[in-house]
């Protein structure tokens, strides 16, 4: 159990000015905050995503789907599910999440070869507390001006449809095969209210809730085993390390923590 290292990593989109607890070096443009996922939980990953430009429209395949190609293999990586929790917004930000309508393979293709794919994606305007859970297979973008906590399963997986004519590769194969051309089902977006507590994601892979104050014993009883605590008001001490808001830490389970009775923080254990 422990303070989980930071992995800071530069991007083109990203930014110059973060949201705090965060500060990037000066010249830097920081576009992700990793932490390096814990021998007791790993299996998830959680990382910050600080925007300047849209990034990639991309999708992920699941677990069955990785291994049936041989990328598990190849690769060492699983599927991957994701959530989203949107903690900073610029005027106008969006994030794009599933198709307008139902879209077929052959459709799809001329589309992220000729770029419309983007027009096909439903945008929506997002500001701090929206929250997306976003299933493998779904086609998906992050809009210019979000800074989000990203919860996901440890894999590195992306198949990019397309890039707004950057010079990278697409993998319009792989990427098509395993993409649904459907919307987002609804239940899958909420807005998380300031105060109080709110269960997150409950899924195949992950559990997560946003706390605030002290747990009730539901939720110390589904905490009971390995998880992962992200502080966002107020400081959570585990033995001898004080986490601050921008921490992560592993530990066995709930009691080993001191939590704080005024401030919040997000819980996540392996389903």
């Amino acid at each position: 159990m422990s303070k989980l290292p930071i992995r800071t990593v530069e991007k083109p989109w990203g930014k110059d000015v973060l949201p705090a607890p965060f500060v990037a070096p000066e010249g830097q443009r920081i576009g992700e905050i990793w932490f390096e996922p814990p021998a007791d939980v790993p299996s998830l990953l959680v990382k910050y995503i600080f925007t300047s430009e849209k990034l990639s429209v991309q999708v992920h395949p699941s677990d069955e789907q990785a291994a049936a190609s041989g990328e598990t293999e190849a690769t060492g990586y699983g599927g991957k599910e994701e959530c989203w929790l949107v903690i900073d917004a610029e005027p106008g930000a969006t994030l794009g999440v599933g198709f307008t309508g139902p879209v077929d393979a052959e459709t799809m293709r001329a589309a992220a070869l000729d770029g419309s794919i983007e027009d096909m994606l439903v945008w929506h305007p997002v500001k701090p507390g929206d929250f997306f859970y976003i299933p493998a297979n779904t086609v998906h973008a992050i809009g210019a001006g979000v800074s989000l906590i990203e919860i996901q399963q440890n894999s590195d997986i992306t198949y990019r449809l397309y890039d707004y004519g950057r010079p990278r590769e697409l993998h319009l194969d792989k990427g098509i095969a395993v993409s649904k051309g459907e919307k987002l089902d609804p239940a899958l977006r909420k807005h998380i209210p300031a105060h109080g507590t709110v269960e997150l994601a409950s899924g195949k892979y992950f559990t997560a809730h946003r706390v605030e104050g002290l747990p009730d014993d539901v939720l110390r009883a589904a905490y009971a085993g390995p998880l992962l605590v992200i502080p966002r008001e107020g400081e959570v001490r585990l033995g001898d390390d004080v986490l601050q808001p921008g921490d992560c830490a592993s530990a066995p389970g709930l009691d080993a923590l001191t939590l704080p009775a005024d401030g919040q923080y997000i819980l996540v254990r392996a389903a």
